[in-house]
Order: C-alpha cells, then sequence, then structure tokens
C-alpha cells in the first residue's frame, strides 16, 4: 500500500489501536487483535517495545501473523520504529519518535508508504510537514503508565494550536486516552484517537474498540 490520500487517511486514524506482546494480559495478541477488528478499529500500529519485548525471529513471526489478520480485514498495519522490519514485511507503513531516525531519511528509506511522526512542539510539527510526514501523533494527552519515558502529559493544547495556525495534517491523539474521555481530544481538532491498553487489557477488546468507534 502506498501512501493514502489525505481524506483516506483521517478516517484511518478515527480508532488507532496499538499493541505488542507486552500489552497483552488476559488473551494471546492474534485473539486481541481480531476482537478489536470485530469492534471498530481503523488502523493497527504493531509496537513491540519494553520489558519482556520478543526480538529476532519470534519478533518477525509475531509481527507477520498480526499484519496477516489486518490485510484480511483491510485494516492498514503500521510497524513502530523498525524501519528494517516494516520493509522486510512490506508494511503499510512506520510511525517514528523524535528520538528514531530523522523523518527526511525514513521518507527516503520507505518511499510512498505512510508515516507518521510523533511531535510535541509546534517546531517538531514544521520540520516533520517539511520532511515528509503524513500524519502526527501528539501526545501523552493524558497521564499514561504504558511508556516508562514518556513526556509529561499537555493535554489538547498542541492539537489547538496547529489546528489555529491553519494546519490541516492528519492528527491522532495519543496517552491516557479512553472512551471517556476521547470526545475532547476529537472536539480539539484530532482526526482519531490511539489506545494501547484502553483495549488490550480490557475485558472485552471488542467492546471497548466499539466505545471508541461510536466516539464523533
Amino acid at each position: 500500500m502506498t501512501t493514502i490520500l489525505s481524506d483516506n487517511l483521517r478516517k484511518a486514524l478515527k480508532v488507532y489501536f496499538i499493541m505488542g506482546s507486552v500489552n497483552c494480559r488476559n488473551n494471546k495478541p492474534s485473539e486481541i487483535l481480531k476482537e478489536a477488528i470485530v469492534g471498530g478499529i481503523t488502523l493497527f500500529q504493531f509496537r513491540e517495545k519494553g520489558e519482556g519485548a520478543l526480538k529476532g525471529v519470534e519478533k518477525n513471526e509475531l509481527a507477520k501473523e498480526l499484519q496477516a489478520i489486518c490485510r484480511n480485514h483491510q485494516i492498514p498495519f503500521i510497524v513502530n520504529d523498525d524501519i528494517e522490519l516494516a520493509l522486510a514485511i512490506d508494511a503499510d507503513g512506520v510511525h517514528i519518535g523524535q528520538e528514531d531516525e530523522s523523518v527526511e531519511t525514513v521518507r527516503k528509506q520507505i518511499g510512498k508508504k505512510i508515516l507518521g511522526v510523533s511531535v510535541h512542539t509546534i517546531e517538531e510539527a514544521q520540520g516533520a510537514i517539511r520532511d515528509g510526514a503524513d500524519y502526527f501523533g501528539i501526545g501523552p494527552v493524558f497521564p499514561t503508565t504504558t511508556k516508562l519515558d514518556a513526556k509529561a502529559s499537555q493535554g489538547t493544547k498542541l492539537i489547538e494550536a496547529l489546528r489555529a495556525k491553519g494546519y490541516t495534517i492528519p492528527i491522532v491523539g495519543i496517552g491516557g486516552i479512553t472512551a471517556v474521555n476521547a470526545p475532547s481530544v476529537v472536539e480539539a481538532g484530532a482526526d482519531g484517537v490511539s489506545v494501547i491498553t484502553a483495549i488490550s487489557q480490557a475485558d472485552s477488546p471488542q467492546s471497548a474498540a466499539r466505545d471508541l468507534s461510536r466516539i464523533k
């Protein structure tokens, strides 16, 4: 899949599910993903990081298993940070943070695949757009314990500031988001919300995804 049109990408960001094996407590990643798809997720990011994360062949095999599920349901499959893996399995795109390789370098490596970039300031946003980002991940909007190195939560102020300045690039909010507080993120100008544990550790991933998909 090459870079999808901006309007289609906005729709794909509506319920953006991120997961790796370390985020799963109640079931296998494949079963959680299947439930989440039935519930209404619109995009999936494979993020295999943290204590106990799979490496090497095991990581690659899990990525391919989850990618196959996404392909069967026409859900875009994004890989977090691991450009080599994304290219090896022909993922639909990658997502990188400010501490990863530069946006310009990654864009050259992945060609027309989807490129998401985490941004925390107006300056980072300007640079990411200039160098080829397709969408922004902005957060943490609310406090989160999923990422041990997460920055302090900043609410929706950056989303609001970017929209006020006329930025039209697709935006997804991330960090501590639940079905309860997600509406405020969309109202601030985000095209969708991204969650990890709100779905992966829910008693019913299907119901959790469905609750998020109902947010206007």
